[in-house]
């Protein structure tokens, strides 16, 4: 096997949308502990307050925009990862797929439950 690491790294943007979603990750994260944490009375919500804060429109896109920034920066780190063991060309197609695959339905799966606890 060669060694993936005398090889010259391939140009990909994968690493700027990394960058993008780890400062979005700092902006909402922060917005989330403030919301959840430092205005809620106790600094804590029972399930009927998250219901309510979730039904107003401008903290649901919020939210929602977490979970997507946590997946996409999540699943583009785990991609660095295993693509720095010098795998083909195939597989690192094969691994994209996966991991896009995995993305959808993590997100979906909590868009689902977002929408089954609103209504």
């Amino acid at each position: 096997m060669e060694n993936p690491f005398t090889e010259e790294p391939k140009a990909t943007s994968a690493w700027l949308w990394q960058v993008f979603t780890g400062v979005g990750l700092v902006i909402l994260l922060g917005l989330h502990f403030v919301a959840n944490h430092f205005i809620a009375k106790g600094g804590l919500r029972n399930f009927a307050d998250v219901v309510a804060y979730l039904r107003n429109p401008i903290i649901l896109v919020l939210e929602l925009l977490f979970l997507v920034f946590v997946t996409t920066h999540a699943l583009l780190g785990v991609r660095a990862i295993l693509l720095d063991l010098g795998f083909s060309e195939r597989t690192e197609n094969r691994l994209n797929r996966v991991l896009s695959g995995v993305g959808v339905l993590t997100v979906s799966y909590g868009l689902w439950l977002t929408w089954i606890v609103i209504h």
